[in-house]
């Protein structure tokens, strides 16, 4: 069965920077896009950043320019760069791989970013 594993995340400082990252474990569809999405408290979960096996990649507008998605196919992994933290950017952060097929998707258990001095 596969499971989406995260690490990265932390208490930073306004201003700061933290690299998360999620792999995944066991045997896994092939995948075709990963995203990152991030939950605050008494808030939606929201997409923050997406990459599809193309390359191509899409960012909330809140995070454009701060926040760097990237993947290695190779090692089954997805990495989100985040520089230029603010409070707000505090939340659960969460990663998401789908594949081909429409029941193809699987959800990481979640890691927490706090924002704050």
């Amino acid at each position: 069965q596969v499971q989406l594993v995260e690490s990265g995340g932390g208490l930073v400082q306004p201003g700061g920077s933290l690299r998360l990252s999620c792999g995944a474990s066991g045997s896994i569809f092939s995948i075709n896009g990963m995203r990152w999405y991030r939950q605050a408290p008494g808030k939606e979960r929201e997409l923050v950043a997406g990459i599809i096996r193309s390359g191509s990649t899409n960012y909330a507008a809140s995070v454009k320019g701060r926040f760097t998605i990237s993947r290695d196919d190779a090692k089954k992994m997805v990495y989100l760069q985040m520089n230029s933290l603010k409070p707000e950017d505090t939340a659960v952060y969460y990663c998401y791989f789908f594949g081909y097929g429409a029941t193809q998707s699987v959800w990481g258990q979640g890691t927490q970013v706090t924002v704050s001095s």
